[in-house]
């Protein structure tokens, strides 16, 4: 019976808790059942891929970036917790947006209920309402659309072409904007990721603010050549090569590179997919499965729905084995998240 009640999940989860701080000593005291339970599972199983030498990735869509979600994961990029990051455009420019305009952000705690005429009068005063926050246009997309335009039009007057993600990382380490940030830059994600020069991919980046912005400045003639912002299928056969590449290196170390997925969406769904595709597509049958994989997501549970489907059905379109380890966290990233990355910092 002793040994019994040593193998429970709270005993072990205890013990592992024991080396770490508050937090992850109160995940492994109070999560015990369903999706507290999930949580505390899919953050050990992130732990031990990495003790077995493994790389992760992290997909992030909604808008995590506005839920200041960098406040932890800029730490577990400092950290070497995340060696990639795929995210949607709104993602990329909206750590930055904050970086810059924090103070101008405007909370709305009784979103549920406001009218019509309540959200025409936000419009007219150029605040933009992300649920309960809204990002106040002049200070924070203007005021990046300005120095990304100057990048965008440099480049494109020099023939040179750059993806999303570096026309961002070169107006951080310009230095122009560094007079404006108005939080502690280690809670950026975005700044974490420019310093270690982390892999970022950004597909249907168009959709964000800065790709209509973009758009615009091709429609007035600023740039004048389309394809100096790099997108989408370029991006996918990037990850492609990066992917073999990682897989390689880490063969010998008998390590894997693991998903770790935040939201459902194109974040996930075109990342996920280079496996697949180097199967499937360029017939290449070295290519390792992804070796971990964890969503956290709300979406009703669903399988004609990406975002609701169970980790299982990823098997039949050849992204996950029927061994990797799979996690599913039903519920809201912005409280999963933060929790998860403390257990793996030690926190």
């Amino acid at each position: 019976m002793r040994a019994k009640a040593k193998s429970k999940p709270e005993v072990i989860n205890a013990t592992l808790a024991k080396a770490k701080g508050p937090v992850s000593r109160f995940l492994a005291h109070h999560y015990r059942h369903f999706n507290a339970a999930a949580l505390m599972d899919a953050a050990k199983g992130y732990e031990a891929h990495l003790k077995a030498g493994g790389k992760m990735m992290v997909t992030l869509a909604g808008a995590m970036s506005t839920a200041e979600l960098g406040i932890s994961l800029a730490e577990m990029i400092r950290r070497d917790k995340v060696h990639a990051i795929v995210c949607t455009g709104a993602n990329l420019e909206e750590d930055v947006f904050n970086l810059v305009a924090h103070d101008y952000y405007e909370r709305v705690p009784h979103y549920r209920h406001l009218t019509a005429a309540d959200e025409q009068a936000l419009v007219e005063r150029h605040m933009n309402r992300v649920t309960d926050t809204c990002i106040p246009e002049m200070e924070a997309m203007r005021r990046i659309e300005k120095a990304v335009l100057e990048e965008w039009v440099r480049a494109d007057r020099a023939g040179e072409r750059y993806f999303p993600h570096e026309f961002m990382f070169k107006i951080l380490r310009s230095g122009k904007l560094r007079k404006s940030y108005q939080i502690d830059p280690k809670h950026s994600w975005m700044l974490a990721a420019c310093e270690r020069n982390l892999p970022i991919i950004v597909p249907g980046w168009e959709d964000a603010t800065l790709g209509n912005m973009y758009a615009a400045a091709v429609l007035r003639g600023d740039v004048r050549n389309v394809h100096t912002v790099r997108t989408g299928i370029e991006y996918m056969t990037w990850l492609a090569d990066y992917y073999l590449k990682q897989a390689r290196r880490l063969r010998n170390g008998e390590g894997s590179i693991g998903f770790f997925q935040i939201g459902g969406g194109i974040a996930g769904d075109f990342p996920i997919c280079v496996v697949p595709m180097l199967h499937q597509d360029l017939e290449r049958e070295d290519v390792p499965l992804w070796g971990y994989f964890c969503q956290i997501s709300d979406s009703t549970t669903s399988y004609g729905s990406y975002s609701g489907a169970v980790p299982n059905e990823k098997i039949t379109w050849g992204k996950l084995a029927a061994s990797t380890p799979k996690f599913i966290v039903e519920s809201d990233a912005t409280i999963c998240a933060p929790l998860i990355f403390a257990w793996v910092l030690g926190q």
